[in-house]
């Protein structure tokens, strides 16, 4: 089941709603979490059941694993290693299986033959929560003995698919808090706002995007200049506001249901470093990667070449987690050797003008979510030649009297762009889709800083009610999230 889809919005959603805040005022309000688990279940189920007992089965594990790992114990340590082991093969199992088959294949020359699995939905983000909760279960930083809140932490249906990857520290606890058994009337309101923008963000532009990105991306082997550009910038601004929207939901949904999601995204276009981006997108990812795998190989409390050697470890870790492909691991590889060559400029005192380092930044990532979207190395090696002008340039053949544009070797003129889109005045559109959305995203206020930390204005709910009812009516031709993938 989707956010974005009718039966999401008209009947699961509100059917929920009615039924916890109802049993929470009538009941006790341990029945009232419980109906919001069997909820969350079904949610997940409705995909496809098979895969709801695979997360009872990591709910139940993991809770036992933490358990004793909160008790004295000798074995402590051998408990912790089994209790990640068992949550990383299952992983491993589903996601990266196949993976390593065609790569014992390829070194090898053998002909192992491959498996038809399906990924279940919400895999990569499910295991780093109960990762987090065993780690911090060994380190007494936590002791839980309810099994109905654990389940419910790690199930709630918000943020089961495709996060925010949650700490246990900031979610069991609003589970248990009385207070929120309530309807607050002002969670609600920011709640259906928040959800409602990450709905629009999703079905009126990621998936507008989608249109070109996928156009491009398929015929990469006959992309000129400017399309190979149109094509990466759709696919970067596409991938944000795709996730970005659904992490919008997540944090709208749990508002409605006065739990208080994590914000996965704080502008991270507007970075002016790598590091700076990273603390900006899949905020929740890098909390992990920092906390979990950074800190624990020494952090920044080594010396200077064992630390870079530890960005660059945690960079090809995140590469992996997103991808069972080479891509993603030379994708992670890229961003964790842009994060070196900034520490050493820090650490020289080599400082850059901040729209410089803007700009550097911006294209870096763009140029970089090629080996992230593309299914091969060859459509990358395509993609990236017809950005740097190694396929020419196509110009409209209105421009063919310019003498200065005229006097470029490698320019052409004709029907303009006709391989993205099937009419030539079409391509303006993209123009203006690139335009609009891509300063949206790089110089206005984001979600988070207009519906949650400053007042809510008329203006702003008017705004968001009515592109919500215009992305209403395209429910039916809704997409998967690009992370569902992930």
């Amino acid at each position: 089941m989707l956010f974005n889809s009718y039966e999401f919005i008209l009947i699961f959603l509100p059917l929920t709603f009615i039924g916890y805040f109802l049993l929470n005022k009538y009941t006790n309000s341990k029945v009232g979490r419980a109906f919001l688990l069997l909820a969350s279940i079904f949610f997940y189920s409705y995909w496809k059941v098979e895969y709801s007992l695979l997360l009872l089965f990591t709910i139940s594990f993991n809770y036992v694993v933490g358990r004793q790992l909160s008790q004295d114990s000798r074995n402590k340590k051998l408990l912790l290693i089994i209790g990640i082991a068992v949550d990383v093969l299952l992983l491993g199992y589903f996601k990266y299986r196949n993976f390593f088959i065609e790569n014992i294949n390829d070194v090898a020359g053998a002909n192992f033959r491959l498996h038809e699995v399906l990924l279940p939905l919400g895999i990569s983000f499910i295991t780093f929560q109960t990762i987090a909760f065993l780690v911090d279960c060994y380190k007494g930083k936590t002791q839980e003995r309810n099994l109905l809140d654990y389940a419910l932490f790690v199930s709630f249906f918000p943020q089961l698919i495709a996060g925010p990857i949650v700490h246990h520290a900031e979610m069991l606890p609003q589970f248990k808090d009385e207070y929120n058994k309530r309807i607050n009337y002002r969670h609600l309101l920011q709640g259906i706002l928040i959800f409602m923008l990450g709905v629009v963000k999703k079905v009126i532009i990621a998936d507008t995007f989608a249109v070109w990105a996928n156009k491009g991306f398929a015929s990469s082997g006959v992309l000129n200049m400017v399309e190979a550009w149109m094509t990466s910038l759709s696919y970067t601004f596409q991938l944000y506001y795709d996730f970005s929207g659904y992490c919008d939901m997540a944090v709208g949904l749990g508002l409605i249901f006065n739990i208080k999601i994590p914000f996965n995204f704080n502008s991270p276009y507007k970075a002016t470093s790598i590091a700076d981006f990273w603390r900006r997108w899949h905020i929740t990812l890098s909390r992990f990667l920092r906390d979990y795998i950074y800190i624990p190989l020494g952090g920044n409390k080594v010396k200077f070449g064992r630390e870079l050697y530890n960005l660059l470890i945690v960079f090809l870790i995140g590469g992996l987690w997103h991808g069972a492909a080479w891509t993603f691991v030379f994708w992670g590889f890229l961003h964790g050797m842009a994060i070196v060559v900034e520490r050493v400029f820090k650490k020289v005192k080599v400082k850059l003008p901040r729209i410089l380092s803007w700009l550097l930044v911006f294209n870096f990532v763009n140029i970089a979510w090629v080996f992230f979207r593309a299914t091969s190395w060859a459509d990358a090696k395509n993609v990236l030649k017809a950005m740097f002008g190694l396929n020419g340039l196509v110009l409209p053949e209105r421009l063919a009297n310019v003498s200065f544009v005229k006097s470029i070797s490698s320019v052409s003129f004709g029907n303009w762009n006709e391989l993205l889109l099937e009419k030539p005045y079409y391509s303006n559109r993209i123009l203006f889709y690139l335009f609009v959305f891509g300063v949206l995203a790089i110089v206005f206020k984001n979600s988070q800083e207009l519906l949650v930390k400053s007042r809510l204005r008329a203006v702003n709910i008017i705004w968001v009610c009515v592109s919500f009812l215009f992305a209403f009516m395209f429910l039916g031709d809704n997409s998967e999230f690009l992370y569902f993938n992930f």
